[in-house]
This record gives C-alpha cells, sequence and structure tokens, in this order.
C-alpha cells in the first residue's frame, strides 16, 4: 500500500531528464507533489519562491554547481531537507556536500527504494528534531502546516512565496509579541541593519490580503504604531 504523504511537496534539481522522469513517477506514486528544474539557477529560484518539504539536488548541473545552490539557500535562511545527487563516490565529495547544507547524500545509481526511505527519514525528522515547533498552527479559518509549507484558509490552498510563509511562521510562533521593522528583517531576511526598503511592510500588506477578511480593519496581524508589528493569537 502507498503511504500518504500528499502535504509534503519535492522539488527535483536534475539534469538528466530521464531520471527526473523516474522520481517524479515514483515519488507521486508514494502521495508526493513533485515539481523539477533542470539547471541550478532555476533551481535556486523556485526553491526560494515557492513552499517546498525537501529538495532532491544533483552537484553536478549546468549553471550553478549543486554545491552553489545548497550554499545559496542556506545563506537565504533556508531550512528545507536537502538529499544530494551525485555520481561522485569519494569522501571529500560527500563531506563538502554535507558542509555546504545538506543533510544527506546518495550516490548514482541508486535504488529507488532507497531514496525513498530516505526522503521519509528526512522529512519525519525534520518534523519530530528537538525543540522543533508545533506542526500545526491555527488561527480564525486560517491552518499552517509547517511540515508542508502549506497554509490554507477556508480549506482552500493560499499560494505563498518562501519569503512570505517563513515571515508568517515567525509571527505565530512568537505570538502577542510586538517585533520591530529591524527584528523582522534581522530573523527573517537576514539583515544585520535596516535597508532603505519598505520591505517588512510590503510582505506585511500582503499577508494581510491573503489571510485578513478585512484588510482595513485587521485581525491578526495588527500594526503597533510608532514600534512594529504584533501576530494577536488570542483573536477569535
Amino acid at each position: 500500500m502507498e503511504k500518504d504523504n500528499a502535504a509534503a511537496k519535492i522539488l527535483i534539481i536534475e539534469d538528466e531528464p530521464g531520471l527526473v522522469t523516474t522520481l517524479r513517477d515514483r515519488l507521486r506514486k508514494h502521495g508526493y507533489l513533485v515539481s523539477s528544474a533542470g539547471d541550478g539557477e532555476m533551481g535556486l529560484k523556485i526553491a526560494l519562491s515557492e513552499p517546498v518539504s525537501l529538495i532532491l539536488l544533483d552537484l553536478m548541473l549546468p549553471g550553478q554547481s549543486g554545491l552553489a545552490v545548497c550554499e545559496k539557500l542556506r545563506e537565504a535562511g533556508s531550512t528545507t531537507p536537502i538529499l544530494m545527487l551525485t555520481a561522485r563516490r569519494q569522501t571529500k565529495d560527500k563531506v563538502a556536500g554535507l558542509k555546504a547544507g545538506g543533510d544527506d547524500y546518495l550516490t548514482k545509481p541508486f535504488q529507488m527504494s532507497e531514496l525513498l526511505a530516505r526522503v521519509e527519514a528526512l522529512l519525519r525528522r525534520a518534523a519530530t528534531a528537538p525543540g522543533a515547533t508545533p506542526v500545526l498552527y491555527q488561527f480564525g479559518s486560517v491552518t499552517i502546516d509547517t511540515r508542508s509549507t502549506e497554509v490554507t484558509r477556508d480549506g482552500r490552498v493560499v499560494p505563498m512565496s518562501a519569503k512570505e510563509f517563513q515571515l508568517l511562521r515567525y509571527f505565530v510562533e512568537h505570538p502577542n509579541v510586538t517585533l520591530s521593522r529591524e527584528d523582522l528583517l534581522r530573523e527573517v531576511w537576514g539583515y544585520g541593519g535596516r535597508p532603505p526598503t519598505r520591505t517588512v511592510d510590503v510582505h506585511v500588506a500582503w499577508l494581510r490580503q491573503k489571510l485578513e477578511r478585512d484588510i482595513k480593519n485587521p485581525h491578526f496581524i495588527l500594526t503597533v504604531v510608532g514600534f512594529g508589528y504584533k501576530f494577536a493569537a488570542d483573536h477569535r
């Protein structure tokens, strides 16, 4: 019997069309949602703009290498589990991949059963790691699944960019706490100082448009005049 993994979204970054087709078919049969990119640049763009539960990353890619993609994802604050795929078998290559931020490493050719087992293990580890936050958050008619990085409102999926999801998650993990724009820029965007932009305000406005019943009178993501924002967790 296939397992029900419908919520998990897997991104394949691989330039071998035949392998991509095989991986996509098998993963979908096991209930996963799957997207793919054939080069490092496109893979990085997708990983940073769409909610993804796990990434299968080939190390030898056209354009940007898998190592470079992995490093840039980690520098951007992404904690998405990454399973690296490569034909290189030397220990130094494995070490380089793990140091770049990879979570696991699988050499080609591999058995599909082993890849599926590692995928399941990485997803399970991400959800149950020590100190992990709750998997589900709910406020009003909105539900946030941190494992699948999926947000629903009234039972319907709300499309979100990776940064929008990260900002929303930070809000719900810090309920009823007034957060300055500097706090959010540092913790969500990783900025050391305040850039001359309205980045936080713009992203808050987008979240309100997607989640609030009345964006002119928000109930959840509140403005604290002169300070920043606060997520009102106790509002019903």
